[in-house]
C-alpha cells in the first residue's frame, strides 16, 4: 500500500498486520521529521514488532549536516516506542557523487580537503536484506554503512574524469561563496542548508569513518566509485 508517511489512518491500514517494516526516511522536506514521528506512531498502533530504519551516519542533534539531526530525532522516536530496531546509518551515496557536478563538470562547495566514505544504494539494500531476513539477530544494532575508501571530492572528480571520459574538478568555494551560488535555485532556506552542510560536514570531518559492516553482514565487500562508474559505463 502506497501512502504518504503523514497519513496516519492510512499507514495503520497498510500496515495492520506487518510484524517487520522496512522504514525508508522520506523524502527530504522541512516536516520529514513530523512524518516520520507520525508514521511510526502508525506502526506502533498497528503492532509491528521491528523497525529497520534507514538513517545517516553520525546521525547526532549537532550534526553537521542539518537533516542528520532529523534522522538522529527519527532515531530517538522509534527507541523511545519500545519496539525492536535496527538502524542503517547510510554514508553518502556514491551515487549521487557525480550529479554533484554542474553543467560545466564543476563539483563546487566548501569541502576543503575533507574525505568521504561513500556507499553505494546496491550494498545498502544488499544489507538491509540480509537484516530482513534475520531480524532477531539485529535487534537493537545500528550499523554504519560506508564503502571501503575514503576520498577528497578531488579524487572524486579525478576518477570520474578517469572512468567516464567526462572533464570533471572540485573548485573550493568558502561558504559564504557556496550559498551565493545556490541561491539562483529559489529554494527553501532549510534546503539550501541542507546543501552546503552537505559539503562542510566533509570538512569537519564527519564522513571519514570506513566500517566493515557491508562486508561482515552479506560476505562482499562494498562497491569503490570506479566499481560503480564502470558497472554504469558498460565497460
Amino acid at each position: 500500500m502506497e501512502t504518504s508517511y503523514s497519513d496516519f489512518d492510512a499507514a495503520v491500514a497498510g500496515l495492520t498486520g506487518i510484524d517487520a517494516l522496512f522504514m525508508v526516511s522520506a523524502a527530504e522536506s522541512a516536516d520529514r521529521l513530523t512524518a516520520h514521528r507520525t508514521f511510526v506512531d502508525a506502526a506502533t498502533t498497528a503492532g509491528v514488532r521491528h523497525i529497520v530504519y534507514t538513517s545517516y551516519l553520525g546521525a547526532a542533534p549537532d550534526a553537521t549536516f542539518t537533516l542528520a539531526r532529523d534522522h538522529w530525532a527519527t532515531e530517538k522516536y522509534i527507541r523511545s516506542t519500545g519496539m525492536a530496531f535496527t538502524f542503517l546509518r547510510d554514508s553518502a551515496y556514491i551515487d549521487f557523487l557525480p550529479s554533484l557536478a554542474g553543467t560545466d563538470g564543476v563539483i563546487r562547495g566548501p569541502a576543503s580537503n575533507g574525505v568521504v566514505g561513500a556507499v553505494s544504494r546496491s550494498d545498502i539494500a544488499r544489507v538491509a536484506v540480509s537484516v530482513l531476513k534475520d531480524l532477531d539477530s539485529h535487534a537493537g544494532r545500528t550499523y554504519d554503512l560506508t564503502g571501503r575508501e575514503a576520498l577528497t571530492l578531488t579524487e572524486v572528480a579525478a576518477i570520474i574524469t578517469e572512468v567516464t571520459g567526462t572533464p570533471t574538478a572540485y573548485v573550493e568555494e568558502t561558504i559564504e561563496e557556496a550559498y551565493v551560488s545556490r541561491a539562483s535555485y529559489n529554494a527553501p532556506d532549510w534546503e539550501v542548508d541542507a546543501w552546503v552542510s552537505t559539503y562542510t560536514a566533509i570538512a569537519n570531518g564527519e564522513l571519514t569513518s570506513i566500517s566493515t559492516a557491508v562486508e561482515d553482514i552479506t560476505g562482499v565487500p562494498p562497491l569503490t566509485l570506479r566499481d560503480f562508474l564502470t558497472a554504469g559505463s558498460g565497460a
